[in-house]
């Protein structure tokens, strides 16, 4: 029930389409009851039963005799109306009855109206709030789980609360009111029978929470699934490629059947239980007609009748006894449905509750440009068990460019991970203008860095609307001249629809070296004063390389640059060369420095120099 009241409070903003759907709940409850109460004049006209008439209006005497003033009045005014013609009260009562089921379906109309706004609004929201955390928490978290999960959770599990827990809020109103006004009426029929029903409600509540207990197990499983067949999909579409090279679309094919068949199974068990819940409502209700049907009927037909109930009663009883199997049903789903949502909920909330380890400070700083230097300060950083950095010391200064090299898992590409604030620091400090970065705000910290990374990230957009994500404001003269600085504007210009043009999903329809330059002119449209260049180059064929290498140069003029860098050749020029191994600095210096040295920096040079 805790994530029932979680979701719950997603409706508060829509709080007037939930009273507007509450009262006209009320009235459908009402007006249903009074339904099957207007048809006791029609069946006294039909019986041919004489009954005094009052030759006065009624009065109201208080609650303990509402039912003997609302008989008394509706008496009072048919006659009033057809002047005793029993034709005439057989039309009026007919009339009446069609009024109360006018009014209603009327109110069951105007509550599945503001239902609507009610349910798609409260989706709508809880689907943006999973999505902004997703968004807002660190990559750190998306390294243990799977994709296809939390695509998942976003779509399937949301969905599933939309059929299952939303829908419970017009029972909450609805079926107990349409339960409570069936059984005054009852009570006002006949106490003694009225008996069997308290009996009923009950018993029938047990047994169903009893077939329910074990759903909510089952549907986590269903859902757990649901995330490994949108994982498997999401890792064949994008591996296709390798899939097929290497001939393995059996494999992939048999991992996709193996969980659609544990899917398979684990919603026939699921969807089986699910569906005990109305055939055993229904059967525990009828058993109970049964029995008020005998009991009821040995009353009418006694000779000794003292329960004052006539045959007009008991026929209005026994409809309103079986009109409360309907409400009955409809809360023994619901609380199935609140079982079974409730594991959708509880993956949904697993995410919005997940704590954010990078959050801002309550009184973080935003800077808003870059003045003197950047300071490493004895950073020491592990991902699992092992430190990839180790007491790294560096400052940077403001308008040089420093180079970080070294062999696979020495520790480069963390200090990228570590300067943009993907991950945090261990031990130790990196301070900008003498400010940790743990105090300025993320958002602020971000805008004074560009990056271009070894993969070149894009999105299934225009040009423009690529290099846009860093600059929303440029106009497409600015964006044109970021792509000159990138040296892409060459093959951009022969596009069809030039900046406009669709680059497809990831960029596809472009070869790797124009995306990697369009990755640059995406940082030269931001125009920050730190570029973070992980690895941009290393990808690339010679010739990509080599215009690549042209953009990276023209975008790091009167820069501060952080370059990442594999292929030795891209970084001669730098102010400063830091070689790394395995997390710790064990040579720096310029190129030719480094060359005279004949250490660590020369090997990997001659290395390169023979490959």
């Amino acid at each position: 029930m805790n994530h029932f009241r979680n979701i719950l409070r997603y409706a508060i903003p829509y709080k007037r389409f939930a009273i507007g759907h509450i009262i006209s709940n009320v009235f459908f409850a009402l007006f249903g009851t009074l339904s099957f109460v207007a048809l006791k004049p029609m069946l006294d006209v039909i019986f041919g039963k004489d009954k005094e008439v009052p030759s006065v209006k009624p009065v109201y005497e208080g609650l303990l005799k509402v039912g003997n003033f609302i008989e008394d009045y509706l008496s009072f005014y048919m006659n009033q109306f057809t002047g005793g013609d029993k034709s005439k009260a057989l039309i009026f009562v007919i009339c009446l009855i069609i009024l109360m089921f006018l009014l209603k379906n009327l109110a069951g109309y105007l509550a599945n109206y503001f239902l609507v706004f009610l349910r798609n609004g409260v989706i709508r929201d809880l689907r943006n709030a999973v999505y902004k955390k997703t968004v807002e928490l660190p990559l750190s978290y998306f390294s243990e789980q799977r994709k296809g999960d939390i695509m998942a959770r976003v779509t399937n599990d949301v969905s599933m609360l939309e059929y299952s827990f939303l829908p419970v809020l017009e029972l909450i109103i609805r079926e107990p009111l349409t339960i409570i006004f069936t059984i005054i009426a009852m009570l006002y029929l006949s106490p003694q029978l009225t008996l069997f029903v308290f009996i009923f409600i009950p018993i029938s509540g047990i047994i169903i929470s009893y077939v329910g207990k074990s759903l909510k197990r089952k549907s986590d499983r269903v859902q757990k699934e649901q995330g490994v067949i949108l994982s498997t999909l999401e890792e064949t579409l994008t591996g296709l490629r390798i899939i097929k090279g290497f001939n393995a679309e059996g494999k992939f094919n048999d991992k996709f059947q193996e969980s659609t068949t544990r899917f398979y199974h684990f919603s026939n068990k699921l969807l089986n239980r699910q569906n005990l819940a109305s055939p055993t409502s229904e059967l525990l209700g009828i058993m109970v007609i049964s029995v008020l049907l005998w009991y009821g009927g040995n009353l009418v037909l006694s000779d000794s009748n003292t329960s004052g109930l006539d045959g007009s009663s008991f026929l209005i009883y026994m409809g309103l006894a079986y009109n409360i199997l309907t409400p009955a049903k409809a809360i023994s789903r619901g609380l199935y449905n609140i079982k079974q949502g409730g594991a959708a909920a509880e993956r949904i909330q697993e995410i919005i509750d997940t704590p954010n380890p990078l959050k801002d400070k309550i009184n973080a700083v935003i800077k808003t440009g870059f003045d003197s230097e950047i300071v490493f300060e004895n950073i020491s950083f592990k991902y699992q068990d092992e430190y990839v950095l180790k007491n790294f010391s560096l400052t940077i200064p403001k308008g040089k460019t420093v180079a970080l090299v070294g062999q696979s898992g020495s520790g480069k590409s963390t200090i990228a991970n570590l300067i943009t604030r993907f991950y945090d620091v261990n031990e130790g400090r990196i301070l900008i203008d003498g400010i940790d970065i743990r105090d300025l705000t993320t958002m602020s910290l971000r805008s004074q860095l560009g990056i271009v990374t070894q993969d070149a990230i894009l999105f299934n957009e225009s040009i423009k609307n690529n290099l846009k994500i860093g600059n929303d404001n440029a106009s497409d003269e600015e964006v044109i001249e970021a792509l000159k600085i990138a040296n892409a504007w060459e093959f951009v210009k022969d596009l069809p629809n030039g900046i406009e043009t669709n680059i497809g999903d990831s960029g596809n329809k472009l070869s790797g070296g124009q995306k990697q330059r369009l990755s640059i002119a995406r940082a030269v449209l931001k125009s920050p004063p730190i570029m973070v260049l992980d690895e941009a180059t290393s990808a690339l064929d010679t010739e990509s390389e080599r215009l690549v290498q042209i953009a990276l140069e023209n975008m790091m003029k009167n820069r501060t640059s952080i370059v990442i860098a594999h292929r030795l050749s891209t970084i001669q020029n730098a102010d400063e060369i830091i070689v790394l191994n395995k997390g710790e600095i064990v040579e720096k210096g310029k190129h030719n420095q480094l060359i005279a040295n004949n250490g660590v920096y020369k090997k990997l040079v001659d290395m390169q120099s023979f490959d």
